[in-house]
This record gives C-alpha cells, structure tokens and sequence, in this order.
C-alpha cells in the first residue's frame, strides 16, 4: 500500500514573472499612450505600465492578495530598478510582503522559475514531507481573484483552465489571439492530460466545442525546480515551462485542471492598453 500524501498547505506564496523583455510591446507603435505609459512601454516594464492611475502590476497584487496570497516573489533582472524601488520603497504594502529574485539571463520561462528556488525554498509553506507549495503567473496578466482562491486552497499541483470563449466576450483578448495561446486536453475528471502549444487549425483541440486555455496560473511544489534545470531549449532556443510540466507529468505529478468561465485582462501589447484601462477604471488596488 502506497503512504498517504501529506496534506497540501495553504499555497500563499506567488511567484510573479517579471523579467520579460516587452518586445511586443515596444514593437506595437500604433496606440497613442500617455507619456508615462510610452516610457514604460519603451523600457519593456508591462507590469509599471500605468492603468487607471496604477501600474498593472499594483492591480495584479491586490488581486493574488484578495485571492488568499501573502508572499510574492518577483523574478526581475539583475540591476532592475523601477520595480525594486516601487515595491521595496515607495508603497506602503498592508497586505502583502514582496520579496525579490534574479533571472541572469531572460532564457525563458522555466529559467525564470527556477530562479525563484532558493527564495520559494526559503519562504513557501512546507507540507510533511519538506515540500514546498506555491502560486506562479505572469505580471502581465490581471487574474480573476476567484481563481487564485482556487489554487491557494487546492489539494496540490494544479492550473487554472479558462474557457477560450469566456476570455474572448468577458475580457480584452480576441478569438485570434486566443488561438496563439496553449490549449489544453483536460479529462473528464478535471486533470491536465496535454498542453498544446499554438495548435494547428485542424488539431482536435481546436475544433472541439469546449476549449481550455492556459493563461499560465499555477499551482506547483518545490519538486518543479528538478524539472526546470532539466529542460533543453526548444526549438525557439528557450527553457519553456510547458516542457518543464511535461516532464513533471512524466515522473508522475498530476495537475488538477479546474475550468472557470471567468475573464483575464491581458496587456501584451500597446493596443491593449485602452481596452484595460476602461476596464480598471476607478479601481484602487489594495497591496
């Protein structure tokens, strides 16, 4: 008889990736921006951007924090300064405690996790057995705080799957974007068997009349970390996290995949920007 797995702590500790090089958004020159939103832009700071009078970034805290979050841990490039001095310095933070780690190198998305080790390992509610349980999402996405409550109070790894059609008439992403995103083949019993990244028009995934989509909302442990160093660059010369997961699969972890019909606020590009704003208009995060 296997032993019995010890329960799963309350994940309240998020891991945020915030080393990104905004290429698309520095590309993107149609949408006219105010002056503090093109300097962001330019520098590739999506997360500093200013919305409705607060950066993106402010408003993806408050929502982790009013999904159960208490530690985030921002994965920031070696010398970073704006991120470092608004969130070390300049706001006062009654909620959260913001910790930081360093990507060397931007080399992709399971490098970007794995800098976080030694901080996760240091912070992270531990369960029995020594590992560690913890959130991870993008700093440019502003997820609904309801699916962060999910994950924070979930039985151990797990993703959010967010209906295609539910993003594209609740929140700002089109059907054409939705269509670049990895779509994933979820069992009938909620698990994550698949994730396909960018499939082809003709695959099942697309064709099939319930589509699930990851918009990069995790809930991992501490044993991921093995899985990132583990990776080789794929074919765009980067450590992916999709293969990272994959090889986790492989030795056995298995990712619930709940599904929410809710809408994720994306700012990819400088087109998304007006479309966000109107969205967060007179919102006041709370950090």
């Amino acid at each position: 008889m296997n032993a019995a797995r010890p329960a799963a702590p309350r994940a309240t500790t998020a891991v945020i990736l915030a080393r990104g090089l905004g290429t698309r958004m520095r590309a993107d020159e149609a949408t006219t921006l105010t002056p503090e939103q093109a300097a962001a832009a330019a520098a590739g700071a999506k997360g500093l951007i200013p919305i409705a009078g607060f950066p993106l970034l402010d408003h993806v805290l408050s929502a982790l924090a009013d999904g159960g979050v208490i530690d985030v841990i921002l994965v920031v490039a070696p010398g970073e300064s704006a991120i470092r001095q608004r969130y070390t310095r300049e706001v006062a933070l009654d909620r959260l405690r913001v910790h930081l780690a360093e990507q060397v190198e931007p080399q992709g998305t399971a490098d970007a996790l794995l800098a976080a080790r030694d901080v996760v390992q240091a912070i992270a509610p531990h369960d029995a057995h020594g590992v560690a349980h913890f959130l991870m999402c993008n700093a440019d996405n502003l997820y609904p705080s309801e699916a962060v409550a999910m994950l924070v109070g979930a039985a151990g790894p797990a993703l959010i799957a967010f209906d295609a059609a539910s993003l594209v008439a609740q929140g700002n992403i089109e059907e054409t974007r939705v269509n670049q995103f990895a779509l994933l083949d979820v069992s009938p019993d909620g698990v994550l068997r698949e994730i396909v990244e960018k499939p082809q028009p003709g695959h099942p995934l697309r064709r099939s009349a319930a589509r699930w989509v990851s918009m990069n909302l995790w809930r991992f442990t501490s044993e991921i970390f093995d899985d990132c160093a583990a990776v080789r660059p794929s074919p765009r010369g980067e450590l992916e996290l999709t293969d990272a997961v994959r090889r986790a699969m492989r030795r056995g972890t298995r990712f619930a995949a709940p599904g929410v019909r809710l809408a994720v606020l994306d700012l990819s590009r400088r087109s998304d920007v007006p479309a966000v704003e109107a969205r967060l208009a007179g919102r006041v995060p709370r950090l």
